[in-house]
């Protein structure tokens, strides 16, 4: 049997999909997230999490997931410890449990990025530290998390605005989903059939809609979902662990490629995102993602941001075993 470890924040502790953080929480972390990237571009120190290590078991590979947490945890005054798979025992064998059990002796909380979300789920009930999902092939929460920072930072506000997600409904899209489901926003998905969200995360995503005045309009056509959007949103259509299927990727998504007519059929104002790496020429044209409606830097940017409020929020109280 696994054993359930206490709470010990409005989060829970683990980070393990946006649909089980409460609504104020979510609120809470992105007042911490912009207090925090205010007192870094003032040059002011916030040592909040001296003392404290975070371990990093990454089995995909990354760039900003992995800076972001490595360089935000060295911000808040701890260290960033990469426990790289081919150098410990769970290549050779040995079981989660008892490598869950042995690091959260050692660390104040770990990233996990891994193909199944069943992976994380395992880490979390076998561990007594926080576990961070840093990206399952069903979820990437902390994505998600940071770019409603951004779209608060661009537009003011969350709730009422409409955001259209455009191409393969992959991780992402069902992170997306569950973060606008409990701020309030509209998200329109257009999406090749066959290359939709999970449904359980979108039938779960509705009953918390009900409550929240958001709306989840799935389609296949994007130039319905991108109509009066505020927020136009593209992630690569060749996610890891994907590649044997390119070549039918690239002929189905073809015609779901974020450009400057598809733009044109949005607010305006819209802003364009793309959570990185992007395919330039596939999802989205060159001049798209570097246009004047691209806000992909910032929102690069604020992965560190919201990273760092993610490790105050779970690690801050977490208690330091008695020697």
């Amino acid at each position: 049997m696994t054993r359930r470890s206490r709470r010990t924040s409005g989060l829970g502790k683990d980070l393990l999909d946006v649909a089980a953080i409460p609504r104020g929480e979510i609120e809470y972390l992105l007042t911490l997230a912009a207090r925090l990237k205010d007192k870094q571009r003032r040059g002011l120190p916030h040592p909040l999490l001296q003392g404290k290590t975070l371990g990093l078991l990454f089995q995909k590979p990354s760039t900003r997931t992995r800076v972001s947490f490595e360089a935000g945890m060295n911000q808040l005054g701890g260290h960033a410890l990469v426990l790289p798979m081919g150098d410990i025992q769970l290549s050779r064998g040995e079981s989660v449990a008892d490598t869950a059990r042995v690091l959260s002796r050692y660390l104040d909380g770990i990233v996990i990025r891994t193909y199944n979300h069943a992976t994380v789920e395992e880490w979390a009930a076998e561990a007594t530290m926080p576990v961070i999902n840093g990206l399952t092939d069903l979820s990437h929460p902390c994505q998600a998390l940071s770019d409603l920072l951004t779209i608060r930072e661009k537009k003011g506000r969350l709730r009422g605005l409409k955001i259209a997600y455009v191409g393969d409904g992959n991780n992402v899209a069902n992170s997306l989903i569950e973060a606008t489901a409990k701020t309030g926003m509209t998200i329109a998905l257009g999406c090749p059939s066959g290359y939709q969200p999970d449904q359980h995360v979108i039938d779960r995503a509705r009953l918390e809609a009900a409550g929240t005045g958001a709306a989840i309009e799935l389609g296949h056509d994007p130039q319905i979902a991108v109509k009066e959007a505020d927020v136009i949103y593209a992630d690569v259509w060749i996610s890891m662990g994907r590649e044997r299927e390119q070549a039918r990727r690239l002929k189905v998504l073809a015609p779901y490629q974020v450009n400057a007519r598809l733009v044109g059929r949005a607010k305006p104002d819209a802003i364009v995102m793309h959570c990185l790496p992007a395919h330039r020429g596939e999802e989205i044209t060159e001049e798209v993602l570097d246009g004047p409606q691209s806000v992909i830097i910032d929102q690069a940017e604020n992965r560190l941001h919201m990273q760092k409020a993610i490790l105050t929020r779970l690690l801050g109280k977490r208690k330091q075993r008695a020697s």
